[in-house]
């Protein structure tokens, strides 16, 4: 029998008392039948409200992607499957006949200043994200890479996308329609990327076009601060779950995603979901825990429809149902069948619309595969072993001796020197790569560039990589990381001493992930740019540790000599994670970038206007814009291929104006279009982009300006 199991023999008042993470205020009425029935509600809307965002994103998940496999992606057929699947997945998310999980599931009495706290950051943090949302649309890195995927859905309902070849007749043959993240593939364009985030984003273009597409970031992540805050109430205390909420929506990382469209966003919530859905089962009835099971694996399995490189950071996840196999946990097959349902889905919609992407990132996928499957073998072999009679006796009798030993207390030790030996890598190790491929020597050529700015030693194969750590210090601020690592320790020691255990797949899943994106973030080092990693599991899950380690600190007081300083410690704790965190986002909190281009190239559209055939002859200008011009303008765009010579560009046209079309020429200057004719500039932007930064967290913006001009050849 754990921990959690013996509370729930103690007395109410005991139970409440022992269970609670946080510091609660005496009760001057324990036994008051309406303060009890204020308790259980508030605790049933924080239950419930912070893994809804999760399970609406499964169920719409769940509709979706069969009718893009269908090729009948569409507002109304969505619409119509969404609502009764919804209305199901919320129904068994919710359904709780015990309702345990109000008071010992959530480690303690709810008040209602609780949930309507955090339901109050929450929206704030929409709020501002909203003010701050930014309008990237024209294609130079990944959020206006997926708008344009979404974009391409809003419109088509299918994939692969159509170049439009006829438009340009004879002269086919002469031109590229392909560019950074839109692979040229057998005739066809394939969007790079998962399509999980932009069928979501397909939403939001559907109801209010892509203003309304790109406010699905802000929603997105208030719904990860939302969950966050439901996780760390379980996980923490509900006293704790405000505390958790505001952290992690104070942080820059959190903040940048949350103003554009990356997939960390949907993969955090789906996360958080699972994690929580998995919490509560440890306090339901057999049938309850196997739906919510169920539903957990699904949602943590789904993370690859979003990011593929979620493989990574579900390993854990197969473990841990590997260990409620062995220990004859009903829940461990539901937990089983959903991953690997929301797994599969994941992968079949890479390998069948997706997969010049994954070929792309075959190097650093194909070992992610082969260390899943090593994985899952390795499970599969340890609950048969833990199963069988004399083999399974004999491993837990060693179980049990370790539990008893040295080893628990040898561990936390060894975790406070995983994070020390971080902290000293940059003393030790400066971390390069020589470039293999065409993308890699581009990188190389853009850290140089930012090496430039940044005052700093040229040398493009550095990649910063030795300085993980500090990256978190920047954004979290050394009292929570050090709170986070005494947090990380202690939980060590009492997991091996088989206590907390609502903790395992947490603890599991949040030092993986911290020790395996620390140690190789696989991303261009440039900040903000490189944050984005952190945000997947690395910030939330030491913020989480971090309150875990001043609730203990709390409880330790308040339990000795020095009870009357309970209060104090807590809040000095509080205020020891929020307070650096807020200082560092406070210069950039108010500070909007990328504004203004989703006007400009409405504009642009508007000018090129319609019956034309455009040839972008700048390749600046046809990486950010050719899928633009054919996705939001919904005009034929191509480049001229490699080689191609006056007389094959004059064939080009020929071609264009033999379809009945016009031919439109696009570049970077005057000069690129105005020997084909009169020179019109059709995009005009003047704005503000993010500071990159290699060596510092950033703290201010950099101009950004755009411009493209066009010329109609004479007949």
């Amino acid at each position: 029998m754990d921990e959690r199991e013996q509370l729930s023999t103690r007395p109410p008042r005991e139970a409440g008392r022992r269970a609670s993470s946080g510091l609660r205020l005496p009760n001057p009425f324990p036994n008051d039948p309406r303060a009890l029935g204020n308790s259980t509600r508030a605790g049933r809307v924080l239950a419930r409200l912070t893994i809804a965002p999760a399970l609406l994103i499964v169920a719409w998940l769940a509709v979706s992607l069969p009718l893009l496999m269908a090729g009948a992606y569409g507002l109304g057929p969505s619409l119509a499957l969404f609502v009764p699947v919804a209305f199901l997945v919320l129904k068994a998310g919710f359904w709780d006949r015990t309702r345990l999980e109000l008071t010992i599931g959530l480690r303690g009495r709810v008040s209602w200043w609780v949930t309507a706290s955090v339901v109050a950051v929450a929206a704030a943090f929409f709020a501002l994200e909203v003010a701050m949302c930014a309008e990237q649309v024209v294609v130079r890195r990944d959020p206006a890479s997926y708008v344009q995927f979404a974009t391409w859905l809003n419109e088509h309902g299918s994939l692969p996308i159509d170049p439009m070849r006829e438009a340009f007749g004879s002269g086919d043959r002469y031109l590229d329609y392909g560019g950074p993240a839109f692979y040229e593939d057998g005739g066809r364009i394939v969007p790079q990327f998962m399509a999980g985030l932009p069928m979501v984003l397909a939403l939001g273009g559907w109801l209010g076009g892509t203003g309304a597409m790109l406010l699905m970031a802000p929603l997105l992540g208030a719904g990860a601060v939302l969950s966050f805050g439901g996780l760390t109430a379980r996980l923490v205390g509900p006293r704790w779950a405000p505390v958790g909420a505001l952290a992690l929506a104070l942080t820059l990382p959190m903040q940048w995603l949350a103003r554009s469209t990356y997939s960390e966003l949907p993969a955090l919530v789906l996360l958080l979901g699972g994690l929580s859905l998995l919490v509560d089962v440890r306090e339901l009835e057999s049938r309850a825990a196997r739906v919510r099971a169920f539903l957990a694996g699904l949602s943590l399995g789904l993370v690859l429809l979003v990011r593929i490189d979620g493989i990574r950071d579900l390993l854990p996840v197969v473990v841990f149902a590997g260990l409620l196999a062995a220990r004859r946990r009903p829940t461990w097959l539901p937990l089983t069948l959903g991953l690997g349902l929301g797994a599969g889905a994941g992968l079949l919609e890479g390998y069948t619309k997706s997969r010049p992407y994954l070929e792309y990132l075959g190097d650093s996928l194909r070992p992610a595969l082969l260390l899943a499957a090593a994985v899952i073998a390795g499970t599969v072999l340890m609950a048969v072993l833990l199963r069988w009679g004399p083999t399974g006796l004999r491993l837990r009798r060693l179980g049990a001796a370790i539990s008893r030993g040295p080893l628990p207390s040898l561990a936390a030790a060894g975790t406070v020197l995983v994070v020390a030996a971080f902290a000293a890598r940059p003393l030790v190790q400066t971390v390069r790569r020589a470039p293999r491929t065409e993308e890699d020597r581009i990188n190389v050529e853009f850290v140089e560039q930012m090496q430039r700015i940044n005052g700093l030693p040229i040398d493009g194969w550095r990649q910063y990589t030795e300085q993980s750590l500090y990256w978190v210090i920047w954004y979290i601020g050394l009292p929570a990381l050090l709170l986070a690592t005494l947090g990380a320790a202690v939980l060590t020691r009492r997991l091996l001493k088989r206590r907390t255990g609502e903790w395992v797949l947490p603890f599991m899943m949040i030092a993986w992930s911290t020790v395996t994106i620390l140690y190789r973030p696989g991303i261009t080092p440039d900040h903000p740019w490189a944050s984005r990693r952190l945000v997947a599991l690395v910030l939330p899950g030491l913020l989480l540790l971090a309150l875990w380690g001043t609730a203990w600190c709390v409880r330790r007081v308040r339990f000795s000599r020095w009870r009357r300083a309970a209060m104090p410690v807590a809040l000095a704790g509080a205020l020891a994670v929020t307070v650096p965190i807020a200082v560092t986002a406070w210069p950039l909190m108010l500070t909007p970038t990328e504004q203004g281009e989703l006007r400009a190239v409405r504009d642009m559209c508007r000018k090129i206007g319609p019956g034309r055939s455009v040839v972008i002859v700048d390749p600046v200008v046809a990486d950010r814009l050719a899928q633009v011009v054919r996705g939001m303008c919904g005009i034929p765009a191509a480049r001229p291929a490699p080689g191609v010579g006056d007389r094959d560009f004059e064939r080009i046209l020929d071609g264009i104006r033999d379809t009945g079309r016009r031919p439109a020429i696009l570049g970077a200057t005057p000069a690129q279009v105005s020997s084909h004719g009169a020179a019109e500039r059709v995009l005009h932007l003047r704005t503000r982009q993010d500071e990159r930064s290699l060596t510092s967290p950033p703290n201010g913006t950099w101009p950004l300006s755009m411009e493209v001009w066009m010329s109609e050849p004479a007949p």
